[in-house]
């Protein structure tokens, strides 16, 4: 059974146009055959206008790529911004990063994969399973 995984827009970049090491990891969970993937409209402007912008066509066409393949889309909404709000005061988390959790929650993803360090206080969430793309080799 596939399991649906929601990744922040720094695995994107990090598969995309990391070092060598951070990209294998990310690319290890893109490439995982046992995964279908969620998505937000808000990971896709994080990822996308700048690599259109400054013609990074190889970048652009791998996000694109990516996004064409996500099985389930967060609608962004009121109710998403306010669940995004409760896991930003419960958590300590940045805004886009709240966002993120909650676009996750309203799709009812079971993992969501970040390129944030572990001791970050997105790895603390306690709604849905966080894993992070520096622990996967551990």
């Amino acid at each position: 059974m596939s399991k649906l995984t929601f990744v922040d827009s720094g695995v994107l970049i990090a598969a995309a146009r990391g070092a060598e090491e951070v990209a294998r990891l990310a690319m290890t969970v893109l490439d995982d055959p046992d995964r279908i993937f969620a998505s937000s409209a808000l990971v896709r402007l994080e990822v996308l206008p700048k690599a259109l912008r400054h013609h990074r066509d190889s970048e652009a066409r791998f996000y694109e790529t990516f996004f064409q393949s996500v099985s389930a889309w967060a609608s962004i909404s009121e109710p998403l911004a306010e669940e995004a709000f409760l896991q930003a005061r419960n958590f300590d988390l940045h805004a886009m990063d709240a966002l993120h959790i909650a676009a996750a929650l309203s799709v009812g993803a079971d993992e969501f994969i970040t390129s944030e360090k572990s001791e970050k206080p997105i790895n603390k969430l306690t709604a849905i399973t966080v894993r992070t793309i520096h622990a996967l080799n551990q």
